[in-house]
């Protein structure tokens, strides 16, 4: 584009850069790199378009501060803050939401409300990066201590990011299969039965399942935020989340939301239990969530006036 039009001023989005340190690569021990060297090619491989534009763009827009701060400071010095923006008129508290849920594969189907007591987990694909592991570990402990909880796990079978798991080294050719056998006997068949993993749903059903949460969990390694965690927020959801970057960003623990060690299973079901037991404080935590995400993150209010006035700016350089 430089080429055709030299005189042009070049704005780009710039959404993460990876690194070998300080971000999700290496983070879980439990998951180690094998081959260090191919993997910092590979990282140098997946960096090569930002590294390529930088000298030609004029400036970049990027989510969040963290994700900023992966980039190297000669990046830093061009791009300016904004995210994406949440549609929080759209996406707000419901009381009378009422969600029906089929099971993939059966015809049973099951009708949610507000009155339930539900446990809701997301992943684009159900994998270890967005903590899909250390939910599933809660379980046996979350089941056995809430009889009447339904916990809904929402996510594909593939992987979105980093490596597939195999039958010869993981036992399984998902992540949700190698999880599953790991806890499943450890989890009566009547608990069992209130588990339920219902794939990809529409976005309508999505933000239907938030509105209906009694607890939302969202978990991630230091990797790009979900935009997931601010739509739970902009529902009013009583969240639990992982103490990692770049959720520190805009979860505040007590305040907003709580945060838990991400590693440790014993916490994250400690602070489910916590808030499932106590009405008065996740209706507290949910209600600070939604009042965060349209102070900072609205769309209409905030995310696009922002973005128009530094598209404006950048055309004046």
């Amino acid at each position: 584009m430089k080429d055709a039009w030299p005189d042009a001023r070049l704005a780009l989005f710039f959404e993460f850069y990876y690194n070998l340190q300080g971000a999700d690569i290496g983070f879980d021990p439990e998951f180690p790199q094998a081959d260090i060297d191919g993997e910092a090619a590979r990282l140098k491989m997946k960096n090569l378009t930002n590294d390529l534009q930088f000298s030609n763009v004029s400036a970049a827009i990027s989510p969040t501060h963290w994700q900023t701060s992966t980039f190297p400071e000669a990046f830093r010095n061009k791009i300016t803050v904004i995210h994406d923006g949440i549609d929080t008129e759209a996406i707000q508290p419901n009381a009378s939401v009422n969600v029906e849920l089929r099971r993939p594969g059966s015809d049973l189907r099951m009708s949610l409300t507000r009155k339930d007591e539900v446990i809701t987990f997301v992943n684009r694909n159900l994998e270890p990066i967005r903590g899909y592991h250390v939910f599933m570990r809660a379980l046996p402990r979350l089941l056995a201590n809430h009889p009447n909880a339904k916990v809904i796990i929402v996510g594909g079978d593939g992987v979105s990011y980093g490596a597939k798991p195999t039958v010869e080294k993981n036992g399984a050719a998902t992540w949700k299969e190698v999880f599953l056998k790991e806890i499943r006997g450890r989890i009566a068949d009547a608990d069992w039965e209130r588990v339920h993993f219902v794939g990809q749903v529409s976005h309508q059903t999505f933000i239907s399942l938030l509105q209906l949460s009694t607890v939302h969990v969202y978990l991630t390694y230091p990797f790009v935020l979900s935009w997931s965690l601010l739509e739970a927020m902009s529902a009013g959801a009583a969240i639990v989340a992982s103490d990692t970057a770049p959720v520190r960003e805009v979860i505040s623990d007590g305040e907003n939301g709580l945060l838990v060690d991400f590693f440790s299973v014993e916490d994250l079901a400690g602070a489910i239990s916590r808030l499932l037991a106590d009405r008065e404080y996740r209706n507290r935590l949910g209600e600070e969530a939604r009042l965060t995400a349209i102070k900072r993150y609205d769309l209409e209010s905030v995310c696009l006036p922002a973005q128009i006035s530094w598209l404006n700016d950048v055309s004046a350089l």
